[in-house]
């Protein structure tokens, strides 16, 4: 269902921004019809057929298609914002008809710089971001612990190997005492390659490497992908918890959206910290909801992704109605939440305002 509401959607704004681009006087002069037509056609199927590929046959030609229409995806999205400033300030071409037109055209070119920002953005290296969090419980032989967190590499199609090694390089780079991954590892269309998982066995750390499900862990899930990544070295906390050191608990919970669609109830955060012995909790959500159950129950930060802070302004207005804590930290009943805004990209390979990141957090006893 979210496949055909992407090709609607695409569907929608390409005619729209067609349209309007046809009343640009430039376009209008020297653009034939029918090569305007011809292009779309292209350019539409290479949306509707990046998502029948990517499904089916994989490869080289389904990578190459899925880049060429996620890109164009957040192009018509760029451009249909421009344009419709354009028409607001315009009255829809009733106000200024004779402006109209040549306004529209600089509407078009906007669209194409911001595409080209959010394409530069999107293919740069994450960022390295770094928090200081004083956990009440922490033992003071603890102190100055540092802790690594990644979030959404949708590792697949568009990301493959040699973006994964680079990660890893930043990621061991930090001297982490442990590596936590929050979910949405892997994009979920097909089982990952196995490059993918020695490369991501290569991330170490002295307390281990931990992860949680995302919502995209349960597309097409296969019943062993835990025991996949536990080949990598890596542990998933499928609702509970693990002391790392006495007097550190990390527990993780699985995908909370995943747990609403199924009609699914219950109190998977109390589930996960149910019986853990004393001292410092921190608590692994792939979703940033619940955090006032969390800090209710004595989890001492939570952290989390998912959100991707809305990768391409100003789509990241919308996200917020459903994620209030869409990215950053926040504090919430006297517990921190830091929301990762995604090491990985969704989709296209963009970002508008909105880098990639990876979580370098300090623990501070007190």
């Amino acid at each position: 269902m979210f496949g055909t509401f992407l090709l609607v959607a695409c569907t929608v704004l390409q005619l729209y921004v067609f349209w309007r681009a046809a009343s640009v006087p430039l376009i209008e002069r020297h653009a034939p019809r029918i090569l305007i037509i011809g292009l779309g056609v292209v350019l539409w199927l290479s949306f509707l057929l990046s998502h029948v590929f990517e499904h089916s046959i994989g490869g080289i030609l389904a990578e190459t298609l899925g880049f060429i229409g996620m890109t164009w995806l957040a192009a018509l999205f760029l451009t249909s914002v421009c344009l419709l400033t354009i028409e607001i300030f315009t009255g829809f071409g009733f106000l200024l008809p004779r402006m109209a037109p040549s306004l529209r055209g600089w509407a078009l070119i906007a669209g194409a710089g911001l595409c080209v920002i959010a394409l530069v953005q999107g293919l740069r290296p994450p960022v390295i971001r770094d928090y200081e969090v004083r956990l009440a419980g922490l033992p003071p032989e603890r102190d100055g612990l540092v802790l690594v967190a990644v979030s959404d590499l949708h590792l697949g199609s568009s990301l493959g190997e040699q973006w994964l090694a680079g990660r890893v390089a930043q990621i061991q780079a930090q001297r982490p005492d442990v590596v936590v991954l929050l979910g949405d590892i892997f994009e979920g269309h097909g089982p990952p390659r196995e490059g993918m998982l020695s490369t991501l066995g290569r991330i170490s750390a002295p307390l281990g490497v931990w992860a949680v499900n995302g919502n995209h862990e349960s597309y097409g899930r296969r019943p062993d992908n835990p025991n996949m990544l536990k080949k990598s070295g890596i542990e998933v906390l499928s609702n509970r918890w693990v002391e790392v050191r006495p007097g550190l608990v990390l527990a993780g919970v699985d995908d909370l959206t995943r747990r609403r669609r199924s009609g699914q109830g219950g109190d998977p955060i109390g589930q996960a910290l149910k019986g853990r012995p004393p001292g410092a909790t921190i608590l692994l959500s792939h979703t940033p909801w619940q955090a006032e159950t969390a800090a209710s129950v004595g989890a001492g930060l939570m952290l989390s992704g998912h959100t991707h802070a809305g990768q391409i302004w100003p789509f990241s207005y919308l996200v917020w109605l459903r994620y209030p804590l869409l990215e950053g930290r926040y504090e919430v009943g006297g517990m921190p939440v830091i929301v990762c805004r995604g090491t990985g990209t969704w989709g296209p390979r963009m970002r508008l305002w909105r880098p990639s990141e990876i979580l370098r957090i300090t623990l501070r006893s007190g």
